[in-house]
């Protein structure tokens, strides 16, 4: 989440360098081995599978597309027999494109970049969505099960430090079946779930030892807000996005990682700084150090910028002030959270230096 202009042009260089490797066999045939993990980690979905319970697992997440319940507003349809959900995907996953991202917080980059997957389509639709091409048109290509097992052994053979799974609500039961495929084949990196946070806690619950990392966005706390700037009209949002959240929280607490800083398992939070206090920064740093810990990695985000259809909306139709940054950072560190994304704690010194305040 989060891809800029910029972004979208390595995408694309991304996705005609990998289309060469396919033109030339190197797909497939490429070994997908990994270096020995420090202190003998292993991804969830390993253990899962040696307690043989994937398996299962997987077959109860895809029975979820047949009435499909997999994102709040539950809309009913039959994906496997061709209907088209609320989000308007079907049975098969639709990916945008696959590649080593540089721009996700530094933990997922290291440096080797997060391997990411950018799924098409989204169950919430922000009116400043910054990948609307993508989650609101859906520009993007179906791909098997099988395929999508590729392309995260792809992102390993790159030497990406995890597979991230942009925008994965609508495409769970597809992701929990591929990365079965993908364990078979050799996958061996932790599996991050970078999500919007509209879920419902039940399908979180699914994925209990399946992902090692979870990287939601609080996006609202303020559930008229959530109304007014989804497309979806998704109301209960706030509710919606903290119950996931604590259980994420739940299964794989605090961030861990190795001794180079790399992720290997726990929760990071993000949450969007956006104009005349829309997102409910304030609420939201009090709810994340009264919830879950003061502790837990959370980003505080300066990068909202006016995009899709924001700029209807007179409240938002502008950037954030350095003044509202500064103020989203100094709630955050009078609600005692001590583990503030790095890029966040120097943008923040960067503009108090600007205004002259240390």
């Amino acid at each position: 989440m989060g891809l800029t202009r910029r972004g979208f042009i390595a995408t694309v260089l991304a996705g005609w360098g990998s289309a060469f490797l396919q033109a030339c066999g190197y797909d497939n045939e490429l070994s997908a081995e990994v270096d020995e993990a420090p202190n003998g980690w292993r991804p969830a979905y390993e253990k899962l599978e040696e307690a043989g319970e994937f398996a299962d697992r997987v077959e109860e997440a895809l029975s979820r597309l047949e009435n499909c319940q997999l994102c709040p507003h539950r809309c009913g349809a039959d994906r496997r027999a061709g209907q088209m959900g609320f989000c308007r995907a079907t049975a098969r996953a639709t990916v945008h494109s696959h590649q080593a991202h540089f721009g996700e917080e530094l933990p997922l980059v290291g440096r080797n970049g997060s391997g990411t997957i950018f799924f098409s389509h989204c169950n919430l639709r922000c009116v400043f969505c910054q990948n609307w091409p993508i989650a609101h048109e859906g520009r993007g290509r179906e791909v098997s099960d099988e395929r999508l097992a590729d392309m995260m052994l792809d992102m390993q053979r790159r030497g990406c430090h995890n597979v991230n799974l942009v925008t994965p609500t609508h495409m769970m039961p597809n992701i929990v079946s591929a990365t079965r495929i993908a364990l078979r084949k050799g996958l061996r990196i932790p599996l991050c779930y970078n999500t919007g946070g509209y879920e419902l806690v039940e399908n979180i619950e699914l994925l209990d030892g399946i992902v090692d990392i979870y990287l939601p966005d609080l996006k609202f706390m303020d559930g008229d807000q959530a109304e007014r700037y989804a497309f979806t009209h998704a109301g209960d949002y706030p509710e919606r996005a903290r119950e996931a959240i604590a259980e994420m929280h739940r299964q794989v607490g605090e961030l861990q990682t190795d001794g180079d800083g790399i992720a290997l398992r726990g929760l990071m939070v993000r949450h969007l700084v956006m104009p005349n206090r829309v997102s409910g920064t304030r609420e939201f740093v009090r709810w994340v150090a009264e919830n879950l810990t003061p502790s837990t990695y959370v980003n505080i985000m300066s990068q909202y910028r006016v995009e899709h259809r924001a700029f209807e909306h007179p409240e938002i139709a502008r950037a954030i002030t350095p003044q509202e940054f500064l103020e989203a950072m100094q709630w955050a560190e009078e609600a005692g959270l001590t583990n503030l994304d790095s890029r966040s704690v120097s943008q923040r010194d960067l503009f108090r230096r600007r205004l002259g305040r240390g």
